[in-house]
């Protein structure tokens, strides 16, 4: 698109207690410039940073499990202290997944049998699988392997955007199009709501009640 013809004047219509008749507010270069360039710039700065946090977390987490060279390079002290943090990351309430302990004694007999061949996650596991005598280390590398650490939400953001803000809709504000956006992005939990209950709530709430008496 070429800005260069964008660069008409706008004209905001004031209203009736206002002084001034007609105010120039912003040229179609600078609307374009703040209403998307800059929101599409910050939306992906915000995923970008997302995701380096994501892997992070991710990487504190399973990151001793990563290789066979990473897994033999730990002493015995760090594996043991990585294997309670890895119980703890995956504990919920009472029960947990793993028993750190049982993982650390599982992976100080694993490392030195797993093949130097075997480098990647996938080799290790099938390895693991194979030997059908780590029952710990085997769910650590499932859940390593099957966790998402990646996001959509800004992707799906920007594909829905182009849908919901037409070019019939561009007045539109913008908490108007978020609330369009979080409905039609999140479109499965919406089909579970239940709108009546919500309208009964919501006119019982608000309702006047007169005493003609």
């Amino acid at each position: 698109m070429n800005i260069e013809h964008l660069r008409n004047v706008i004209y905001r219509k004031k209203q009736f207690d206002e002084n001034v008749d007609n105010e120039i507010t912003r040229s179609l270069e600078e609307s374009f410039r703040v209403d998307y360039f800059l929101y599409i710039v910050d939306q992906a700065i915000f995923s970008l940073q997302n995701r380096f946090e994501q892997f992070e977390v991710y990487e504190n987490i399973f990151g001793f499990l990563f290789s066979g060279k990473k897994l033999r390079s730990l002493d015995d002290e760090n594996l043991k202290k990585y294997c309670l943090n890895l119980e703890c990351s995956l504990k919920h309430n009472t029960h947990s997944d793993i028993d750190g302990l049982d993982l650390f004694s599982e992976l100080k007999v694993l490392r030195k049998i797993i093949k130097v061949e075997d480098n990647t996650l996938i080799e290790i596991l099938n390895q693991i699988k194979r030997l059908d005598s780590f029952p710990n280390a085997y769910i650590a590398y499932r859940i390593m392997l099957t966790i998402p650490v990646t996001v959509a939400t800004v992707e799906r953001s920007f594909s829905k955007l182009k849908i919901i803000k037409s070019y019939l809709r561009s007045t539109m504000s913008q908490e108007r199009l978020s609330g369009l956006a979080i409905l039609s992005i999140e479109k499965e939990l919406l089909e579970e709501i239940d709108y009546t209950k919500i309208i009964n709530n919501f006119a019982s709430q608000k309702a006047r009640k007169i005493d003609l008496k």
